[in-house]
């Protein structure tokens, strides 16, 4: 992006540029690895340069190379322009500043829904006061009927516009408004039904978007574990009542541009970042999805699953916060069901400290957890366990978000593998006796790459 003093070569690398003047705070909190590029010839030479930077820095000839955070990074700024020898070029004011313009985005219109109903406020905070606007189909940008092309079946290009007189810049929320698709799209899936009338499920499945289309039946998009847990519950009541299963649709279906691998022409979209994917650059996984190389390695450091259907490639990681113990003791008092055999005792306990970036409100407190759950103790029980111990040191078994329990934010939570807190009362009261708890249990472990 172009400076704000014309002249004034001081740049921070992440689409952001610094000139005279600071950025709005609102931007900061999303820029950290931040690295500023100092030309010392510009500034008062190289000897100033090197002066004014105390921490580390690489030198290129009289450039500076400077990496740090947003704060540390702004005062350092604040020292090079302090005493500039250069005199100050005229700024225009924002109301006469044209935004540079962004390229459109061409997404899923599935995921765009979701995002725009279920993650409202996550969306408000990277938009800024710029504005999402919906844009016309463009049939005539690229070859007909290709996936991820303009006016697509099941796609919507969009843009972001600043409002006039804002500063907000548009490519770097563009940027952002990729990264957050990704991430959201990579972890949906859609459960397509053949009749509609489903119970509420707001209080249960918070996270689930339930939609009745005009053809009947009903639509159901929503994080995988949370999915599944539902077809669980459908399964179930259906076979009480000898109704037919629910329709699934494959979730590599999902994001419109690339529902088709198979048959994508050269010219096809990297799902990720939107643009041509170059063929000496592009990488197709075992699942048959394509992306551009790089994109894709950066997706895997997010998360090692395919952004489209979700397959694992590699070991997960969660945001289940450092720290905590999982002890295991037996007790010889049997479970209801399992009479047999003795009783696994495992002790979870987290304790409580500081969100880091990685979790929903970096730099607050949260309030850590003590919970005891049981397994029967016979071959099934004990795989059970190695599978849950594998989960915990993935740190996947616990994240922080909001309890269920008391409605309290911060707090540390069970992340979708559901544990049996309870020895008796059954599957009502979190209990034994449950026939199918470890087979389910299984299911919610595999979609998390555990098996």
């Amino acid at each position: 992006m172009p400076s704000g003093v014309p002249g004034q070569r001081l740049v921070i690398k992440s689409d952001f540029t610094v000139g005279r003047g600071k950025p709005q705070t609102k931007w900061c909190e999303f820029l950290t690895d931040i690295t500023l590029i100092i030309h010392a010839r510009e500034h008062g030479g190289p000897e100033r340069i090197a002066r004014l930077c105390t921490s580390r820095h690489e030198r290129r000839g009289s450039v500076f190379i400077v990496p740090g955070t947003f704060e540390e990074l702004d005062k350092l700024v604040e020292k090079v322009l302090a005493a500039d020898p250069r005199p100050p070029s005229p700024v225009l004011p924002p109301s006469q500043r044209a935004p540079a313009p962004v390229q459109p985005l061409t997404v899923s219109r599935l995921v765009l829904d979701y995002i725009q109903k279920k993650c409202a406020d996550k969306l408000q905070r990277i938009q800024g006061d710029c504005v999402l606007e919906e844009l016309p189909p463009d049939a005539g940008a690229v070859q007909a009927g290709a996936p991820g092309a303009p006016g697509a079946p099941g796609t919507v290009r969009v843009t972001f516009r600043p409002p006039r007189g804002s500063s907000s810049p548009p490519a770097f929320v563009r940027q952002r408004f990729i990264t957050f698709y990704q991430r959201t799209a990579s972890d949906l899936q859609v459960l397509r039904l053949r009749t509609g009338g489903l119970p509420d499920l707001s209080s249960r499945f918070p996270l689930l978007l339930v939609q009745y289309p005009p053809g009947g039946g009903a639509t159901v998009t929503g994080p995988f574990a949370h999915v599944a847990q539902l077809k669980q519950l459908l399964s179930q009541k259906s076979s009480s009542t000898k109704s037919p299963r629910p329709a699934v649709v494959p979730s590599r279906d999902l994001p419109g541009p690339a529902a088709q691998p198979e048959q994508q022409p050269d010219n096809e979209s990297c799902p990720i970042c939107m643009e041509p994917i170059q063929a000496r650059d592009k990488k197709t996984l075992r699942c048959t999805h394509s992306f551009c190389r790089d994109c894709l390695r950066t997706a895997f450091d997010y998360k090692p699953v395919c952004p489209i259907c979700g397959e694992v490639y590699g070991t997960l990681r969660g945001t289940q916060p450092h720290g905590g113990t999982m002890d295991v003791r037996l007790a010889s008092s049997p479970l209801p069901g399992y009479e047999k055999w003795k009783t696994i005792v495992i002790h979870y306990h987290i304790p409580s400290g500081i969100q880091k970036e990685e979790h929903p409100s970096p730099g607050q407190p949260f309030e850590g957890v003590s919970r005891t759950a049981y397994l029967p103790d016979n071959a099934e029980g004990n795989a059970v366990l190695r599978l849950l111990r594998r989960a915990f040191d993935q740190r996947l078994v616990f994240t922080i978000g909001r309890s269920t329990t008391s409605g309290r934010n911060n707090m540390v939570t069970w992340n979708d593998i559901h544990h049996k807190t309870s020895t008796h009362g059954g599957p009502s009261h979190y209990g034994y006796p449950d026939p199918d708890y470890l087979r389910r249990l299984r299911d919610e472990l595999k979609v998390k790459g555990i098996e």
